[in-house]
């Protein structure tokens, strides 16, 4: 799973996700794309969840790009733990996702093939998504 080497604190504050994204909001390296159309936080196993399944289903044919990257550490207090006593400790770590961000994209394959392992792909995450492509790509 992806996860930072290093942090520079252990643990953050939970923060707010607002606004449509500035970056990596279109296809940079691939022919077709993965794009996010809410915002939300992606843990890195449902990242790792979302690969598998579209490597699987391409069978080593394509080459795929992860585009975002977990950087954020989530901290969670143990079940019946009362209010107070400090924060949690850290549990995992997610990538902050803002509305048009792309998250995964792809080549190698065709349209139909795309298709349908980011559409796998997208049943793995939680947050509502839709296949783009390349706009030099669509004729």
């Amino acid at each position: 799973m992806l996860s930072p080497k290093k942090t520079k604190f252990r643990k953050m504050r939970k923060g707010r996700i607002n606004g449509v994204a500035s970056k990596a909001n279109f296809v940079a390296y691939g022919r077709y794309g993965l794009m996010a159309l809410k915002n939300h936080r992606i843990s890195s196993v449902q990242i790792e969840a979302a690969r598998q399944a579209m490597s699987r289903h391409i069978k080593r044919g394509g080459k795929i790009w992860i585009r975002v990257f977990p950087h954020v550490v989530v901290t969670k207090k143990p079940l019946d733990v009362k209010m107070g006593k400090g924060k949690g400790n850290p549990e995992w770590f997610a990538a902050r996702v803002r509305s048009g961000t792309v998250l995964f994209e792809m080549d190698g394959v065709s349209e139909t093939v795309a298709k349908e392992a980011l559409s796998l792909a997208a049943d793995k995450l939680p947050v509502p998504t839709k296949f783009v492509a390349r706009e030099e790509f669509l004729a």
